[in-house]
């Protein structure tokens, strides 16, 4: 009997970690002529060569790993797969499944079932009971929603039970990937629009256990470890000795990446992170809205003081890279609303600002509340919000627009010497990004899309724009995109924007910040 579990990610560098996670269990209790196989794809191949892939596996049933990114390639497979394999059971599971089963088994009458919640046990005893008995004997697997109906609850694992689910040592297929791991599961806290509120059985691996595959990792030189721990600091020993190993195993390449509540960072935690090498900690740190009305509405009670004065102590030691994230479309937050939460979070001064959009996920809080708060979002993924009582599409239109040139021209860290100088010419950091998205949009650059030197240009001619033709402010502002697209680029050849090629002994081109990417400045 071949079992084979898929996988269909973002990007090439990403890896599933359920997949992974569901045979490394299945392995670990089955010991049976079953073979449970791997297939990981993109959502950027073509639907063809994916059914293709599958096809070719030869598998006497599936299972398929469902989130939002890749459900619209999901739409388009699954039925070609049943075409092509009509008598290949057919399983799928995930939380783009979970929460309204019975409507994916109507939309896909031809699938065998979804494994609800977590899948280790559940897909386990499926293997054991579809290799030796009939597929009625399914009715008895608890966690599975069936043509009959539910089978009934799953009651969670320990984390002690669920096996380490990479190989040690890593293969070479893991090579410039990133890898994902989680030391606990479930979260302490409630918010309403996220789907880890719902699970309060939070857990933790035991730490030797963590530390054993956190050396694997290390010992493999792995380029980036992310952590899906939902809040990876709500127990706070927990997180200090995880930190405190890295910190003493460091192999000077390893980066990981933590989300954390800054609210409960303590102030030992922020004494060892400022110890860190620079680049071998990243911190995620979702702050969503500072308006406390809108806070208290989706069950955040944080205080927004509180946060900036933790992220101004991680900063201080500029070895910790700072990401925060804010979420436009959030109840009784209008656009005035949203631009004030904006300039608050910006002036914190993280490494990247994240402006992300309401997502109404199956089965979380917010999706009851839709009718009240008068919320309307798109039918299928991602599912982001269209308007609310308090936000209207074209304010979320212009806030889309302004996520763009954000994302350009602060996250990626290419403008570090300019952005400072076009700031002082607007009252707050949002003007200026709103009036670099209406220039943006005014000359189609959303459509026609900039190569990356190109941008630089479009900031002269933004100028130019602004200024009425300042020429001391043009020039000012040259000289700052020179000095940035040095400090990133090692260009050949003068781009057509520079007037004066800066002295280029002064970089070098062999020392790059960890944090911004720029190269070493020797007269900064």
């Amino acid at each position: 009997m071949r079992f084979l579990l898929v996988a269909i990610n973002s990007k090439f560098i990403h890896s599933c970690p359920a997949v992974y996670s569901l045979k490394a269990y299945a392995d670990s209790k089955i010991h049976s002529d079953s073979i449970v196989d791997i297939a990981e794809y993109t959502i950027n191949q073509q639907v063809e060569d994916i059914i293709a892939g599958i096809y070719n596996r030869k598998p006497d049933c599936i299972g398929f790993s469902c989130y939002i990114w890749n459900s619209d390639v999901m739409r388009k497979i699954l039925p070609e797969i049943h075409k092509i394999l009509p008598n290949v059971k057919i399983f799928l599971g995930g939380p783009e499944v979970t929460y309204h089963p019975d409507k994916v088994m109507t939309d896909y009458p031809y699938i065998t079932g979804v494994m609800i919640g977590e899948g280790e046990e559940t897909f386990a005893e499926l293997v054991e009971k579809l290799t030796y008995n009939s597929a009625d004997d399914m009715l008895s697997i608890n966690g599975l929603y069936l043509s009959t109906g539910y089978t009934g609850v799953r009651k969670s694992l320990s984390m002690d039970e669920v096996p380490f689910y990479y190989e040690n040592p890593l293969p070479e297929c893991f090579e410039n990937r990133i890898l994902y791991y989680e030391s606990s599961r479930g979260c302490p806290f409630s918010c309403s629009y996220c789907l880890s509120s719902i699970d309060k059985t939070l857990r933790y691996r035991d730490i030797d256990s963590v530390k054993e595959h956190l050396a694997c990792f290390l010992n493999a030189k792995v380029k980036q470890v992310k952590f899906i721990d939902r809040t990876f600091n709500a127990n706070h020993d927990h997180a200090m000795d995880i930190w405190k190993f890295i910190y003493e195993n460091d192999n000077g390449i390893t980066n990981f990446h933590f989300e954390i509540a800054a609210d409960i960072l303590k102030d030992d935690q922020i004494e060892l992170l400022s110890k860190m090498r620079p680049g071998l900690i990243q911190l995620e740190i979702g702050v969503q809205s500072t308006n406390e009305t809108t806070l208290k509405a989706i069950n955040r009670y944080v205080s927004t003081s509180h946060i900036r004065q933790v992220t101004s102590k991680l900063l201080k030691s500029h070895n910790v890279h700072i990401h925060l994230d804010l979420i436009a479309g959030l109840p009784y937050e209008d656009y005035r609303s949203f631009v004030t939460s904006f300039n608050e979070v910006y002036n914190m001064n993280p490494h990247q600002l994240q402006l992300g959009f309401l997502k109404v996920l199956k089965g979380t809080s917010i999706e009851e509340h839709i009718e009240e708060y008068g919320i309307k979002y798109l039918d299928s993924a991602p599912y982001e919000v269209l308007s609310t009582n308090w936000i209207t599409y074209d304010e979320i239109l212009k806030l889309k627009d302004v996520e763009k040139v954000l994302e350009d021209y602060y996250n990626s860290a290419q403008f570090t010497q300019t952005i400072p100088r076009l700031l002082k010419m607007y009252d707050t950091p949002y003007e200026l990004y709103e009036a670099l998205a209406v220039f943006y949009r005014a000359n189609d650059y959303f459509v026609k899309v900039p190569a990356r030197s190109r941008k630089y240009e479009i900031i002269l001619e933004f100028v130019s724009h602004e200024t009425t033709n300042d020429v001391s402010k043009i020039e000012e502002i040259r000289e700052s995109l020179t000095l940035d697209y040095y400090l990133r680029e090692n260009p050949k050849s003068k781009p057509a924007f520079v007037k004066n090629v800066p002295d280029m002994s002064l970089f070098d081109y062999s020392q790059r910040d960890p944090i911004t990417y720029n190269v070493k400045y020797n007269n900064a």
